[in-house]
This record gives C-alpha cells, sequence and structure tokens, in this order.
C-alpha cells in the first residue's frame, strides 16, 4: 500500500503516516521524525502553545519576555560547538519556570551549581529537570519558555 509523492523515487506507508499522527495526538507532541535507511519521513502539526502544553503554556507570552529575549542576541552563533552548552536529552518543549508566573531556574548572569536545575523539558507529559552539569555562570538562554526543543538542541550556555 505505498504510493509515489511527487514524482519521486520514494516509497510512503500511508498506514505509517497515521500512526505517527496518532501518536502526535496520543504524546501531545508538534512533530516526530523517523528514519530507516536513506527514507526520512517528518510528521508534523501547527499548533498553538496553550493547547500542546498542560499547565505551564498559559503564560509563554509573558514568561520569555526579559531573559530570553536579552539572551538571543547573544547566543553565539554555532552554540552547539560551545564547550559550555547544555543539550536536550530528549525531543519536547522546554520550560523555563517551574510554574507560570514564578521565577524562572536559571537566568543570564546567574551563578549556578553543579546539578542545580535550568530548566524543564516536558516529553510524553513527563516534566524532565535539565540540571548543570558543571558550576559556572549562565551565558545564555537558547530557548524561550514554551518552545519546542530537539534532541541535542543546545539549551543553555554555563561558563
Amino acid at each position: 500500500m505505498s504510493e509515489h509523492i511527487q514524482g519521486s523515487a520514494m516509497q510512503v506507508d500511508p498506514e505509517l503516516v497515521r500512526q505517527l499522527a496518532v501518536l502526535l495526538d496520543e504524546t501531545n507532541l508538534t512533530e516526530i521524525e523517523v528514519q530507516d535507511g536513506e527514507r526520512k519521513i517528518r510528521v508534523a502539526r501547527n499548533i498553538t502553545v496553550a493547547a500542546a502544553a498542560p499547565v505551564y503554556s498559559q503564560p509563554a507570552p509573558a514568561a520569555p519576555v526579559a531573559a530570553p529575549a536579552a539572551a538571543a542576541p547573544a547566543a553565539p552563533e554555532h552554540a552547539a560547538d560551545h564547550p559550555g552548552a547544555v543539550k536536550s536529552p530528549m525531543v519536547g518543549t522546554a520550560y523555563l519556570s517551574a510554574e507560570p508566573g514564578s521565577r524562572p531556574f536559571a537566568s543570564v548572569g546567574d551563578k549556578v551549581a553543579v546539578g542545580q536545575t535550568l530548566l524543564i523539558v516536558e516529553a510524553m507529559k513527563v516534566m524532565n529537570s535539565i540540571a548543570s552539569p558543571r558550576a559556572g555562570t549562565v551565558r545564555a538562554v537558547l530557548v524561550e519558555n514554551g518552545q519546542p526543543v530537539e534532541y541535542d538542541q543546545p539549551l543553555v550556555i554555563v561558563e
């Protein structure tokens, strides 16, 4: 039950695409990608942050105003290569504070200790604390509150 897409030689299994779409709905993710050799299938949907995430999403417009906006221009062009980059261990949604309206876990200029929570990545309705692997100063926060993040994406730079 495969079909050609736009005249290319790639075979797409419509049932696999349907299963991935159901998985998106069940997990509240905004996109999912699978790869099998040279074949890669990405299923994504556009939704508002309030619909995508549980409780944390409602203050999203207000929360990123100060620290992330100020940090964005200071972010290194190749943040992934920065030795102080703290990367996401999973695909999910980043949250900078424990609950809407509360102080962020870490802001640019804050001193942090080893093991201190920098932010949370929610994946499949589980809140995962992302801890600082080193003591130092937060030099950049590379994500906004409620932003979808990818595996291995730089989130924060701690020097």
